[in-house]
């Protein structure tokens, strides 16, 4: 057979002719179901009925599991007590358009036990302001490997929104919104991310990663958007956060902002090596970034907080705290007073705070109605190094406890400008005791080193 150019493309020629004389057939679509698995209304659920639909539902979903397929649910409202998911459930909505809406008659709305492989995606869960039972979420996941939470929407929970112990997966994408307790809760994680979620008026927390015994956690908290997080309960800290790390060690936070908190953006409480890492936090009303309690090892770098009563504070060196790293944060605009709530001679306005086996440096702070940073409290200070940061218009620069029994520091190389206290304060606990140790002839302490700060007087 003779092929030659000319010969190709009169064949090719003469074969795109006949495909534009067939008839036109209009292009059609790929069935959702198709591609979902099983509908829903196949089981007798009716979107937007009036009436409840508990027990169609519970059946599709039943019915789904034991077949391995996702469950699509269409667009529109679903009147419902609580269902129970299985292990491999997969409920598939339309974001937007699919939404349950709880009618009481249960502690949740969804409700899964040891449910290996759970997936729920793109659903509304409207609990309603209908209240839940204390440690309940709307939905809710007890014990569970690879269970994903995404593009899904909890709003007017009457207890907590995500409630899950024992699970690991990703919850991710959510908007959570007028939600009565916390809006996610973990307990006990075994491998989470909790990411890209928007969080806006809970009552008691925003996010909180807790466990039931100190021990390593792991979860990761990242680029979630949480605002308005209200102290409703009152108390002194234990609620007005918008991410809480309690007894959880090796727990990442980084990338969320935040904004208009009672209490802390960023809790971390006996939470060993927490990374608080490259978070926007504004207008807080107590310490904006906080590592307490019986804990080793915190880095906290490359924040921004405009707007709290206190920057950054590592603490409880009397309860083990100790080991951090705070550097290239940024901190300004603090504020004279702490909430209501806290003890009355607790201190305000200060940009930094830290007391033990801890390194500050290439930090800013600017406009601390009390100090830029402080070093100690009372003889609860060993071996901090102040080094290579700016101050700017605050009452004092840097103060460092100097009682009987404080440990070492360096107070070296730092710019400190507009401060009319002075640029180094040596304190007994809150109090000054000394004058400004940067100047000629100030008084020396054996276990500190004052030198080679850069000082503008104010």
């Amino acid at each position: 057979m003779d092929v030659n150019r000319r010969n190709l493309l009169g064949t090719s020629a003469a074969a795109a002719a006949a495909v534009l004389a067939l008839p036109s057939e209009p292009a059609q679509a790929v069935p959702l179901i198709s591609t979902l698995g099983r509908d829903a209304t196949q089981f007798g659920v009716k979107p937007n009925s009036p009436d409840d639909q508990t027990r169609a539902l519970q059946r599709a979903i039943d019915e789904a599991a034991r077949a391995q397929a996702p469950l699509a649910l269409p667009p529109g409202t679903y009147r419902t007590s609580m269902l129970r998911l299985a292990k491999g459930s997969q409920l598939v909505g339309v974001r937007g358009a699919t939404k349950l809406v709880f009618t009481g008659g249960g502690p949740s709305l969804l409700s899964a036990e040891g449910a290996d492989g759970l997936g729920i995606s793109g659903i509304a869960l409207d609990g309603g302001g209908i209240a839940l039972p204390q440690r309940r979420g709307l939905l809710h996941v007890a014990a569970g490997n690879d269970v994903r939470v995404q593009d899904c929407e909890v709003t007017r929970s009457g207890g907590s929104g995500i409630w899950l112990e024992q699970v690991s997966g990703d919850v991710s994408g959510n908007v959570l919104t007028d939600v009565a307790v916390t809006a996610i809760v973990s307990f006990d994680a075994l491998g989470l991310i909790v990411s890209r979620n928007t969080i806006k008026g809970t009552r008691d927390n925003g996010i909180e990663i807790l466990r039931t015994a100190i021990g390593d956690d792991g979860t990761m908290v990242l680029d979630n958007f949480i605002a308005d997080i209200k102290a409703g309960p009152g108390g002194s800290g234990q609620y007005g956060n918008a991410i809480n790390a309690f007894r959880a060690g090796n727990v990442i936070i980084s990338g969320n902002r935040i904004r208009n908190c009672d209490y802390s953006a960023v809790r971390g409480n006996s939470a060993s090596n927490i990374q608080i890492v490259g978070n926007s936090v504004s207008d807080v009303r107590e310490v904006a970034l906080y590592s307490e309690f019986a804990f080793e090892g915190a880095v906290i770098s490359g924040n921004t907080v405009d707007g709290a009563a206190f920057g950054v504070s590592v603490c409880n060196f009397n309860e083990g705290g100790r080991i951090a790293v705070v550097q290239g944060n940024i901190i300004r605009n603090l504020i004279p007073k702490r909430p209501i709530g806290t003890a009355p001679d607790d201190d305000a306005g200060i940009g930094i705070y830290v007391e033990a086996d801890s390194a500050v440096t290439g930090n800013v702070v600017e406009n601390a109605p009390s100090y830029g940073i402080v070093a100690g409290w009372g003889r609860y200070l060993r071996d901090v190094v102040i080094s290579g940061n700016v101050i700017r218009n605050a009452l004092a620069g840097v103060g460092v406890s100097v009682v009987p029994g404080a440990g070492t520091a360096m107070v070296g190389n730092n710019v400190i400008s507009g401060t009319p206290r002075g640029a180094v304060i040596g304190l007994d606990h809150i109090k000054p005791v000394t004058s400004d140790l940067t100047q000629d002839g100030a008084q020396r302490f054996a276990q500190l080193v004052v030198s080679g700060n850069a000082v503008r007087p104010s």
